[in-house]
């Protein structure tokens, strides 16, 4: 990566900080002038955002609600299931055409366990139990696209159980991939060197959960 990309998401690291802390100086501001600076600071950080990402004004302000509580980081499941040929379960994403490991957010009322099963049955139609977590992936400390959101990826090992292999409703596909032969990765999901960081800690019985 050229030295120029990583600047750039660093700056978005750093704008994605100023919005955190613009949130909570606006819950817990006790007079007018401090919420105009923080409101100002707020405005500042998206504009910054727009450009530093590459996304409309409007769609940032209209996704970011008003923060009514400490803003926190967006957490994103996802399942790695190999089967007995130890292909890599995939799903087609509609957003881009491209493929990633079944996921998606997680969903308020579900458990980290719960969510990972459910998007795993929704993109894919297979049932599937939790065998451990793998890898807590902080995304700023791994090269996806940049986007405005801070998240955490949270990466179980799976096992079939059950079901029948189709994909869901608002997915183009779901299928099997060798390791070495991944189709086109959907890397605002999942990177390829993931893919492999995952399988090795799939084969050696001796790891430990890996975390950023």
């Amino acid at each position: 990566m050229g030295g120029s990309n990583l600047d750039g998401f660093r700056q978005l690291e750093l704008i994605k900080r100023i919005k955190a802390l613009a949130d909570t100086g606006l819950i817990y501001a006790e007079n007018g002038y401090d919420r105009e600076r923080y409101e100002e600071l707020m405005n500042i950080s998206l504009q910054l955002m727009a450009h530093t990402a590459d996304r409309p004004l409007a769609v940032l302000k209209d996704f970011f609600m008003p923060a009514n509580d400490y803003p926190t980081v967006k957490v994103d499941v996802r399942g790695f299931v190999l089967n007995e040929a130890d292909e890599i379960l995939m799903a087609k994403e509609s957003v881009d055409g491209k493929w990633a490991i079944p996921g998606g957010w997680a969903d308020v009322g579900d458990s980290p366990s719960e969510a990972v099963v459910k998007e795993i049955y929704e993109e894919t139609g297979l049932t599937t139990k939790v065998v451990r977590l793998l890898a807590v992936y902080d995304k700023k400390c791994h090269p996806h696209p940049p986007q405005p959101f801070y998240i955490y990826k949270l990466n179980f090992l799976c096992k079939i159980t059950g079901g029948k292999l189709r994909h869901g409703f608002d997915m183009q596909g779901a299928a099997f991939f060798r390791l070495d032969t991944l189709p086109e990765l959907s890397e605002d999901r999942i990177l390829k060197s993931q893919l492999e960081h995952l399988y090795q800690l799939v084969k050696n019985p001796d790891s430990h959960v890996y975390f950023d």
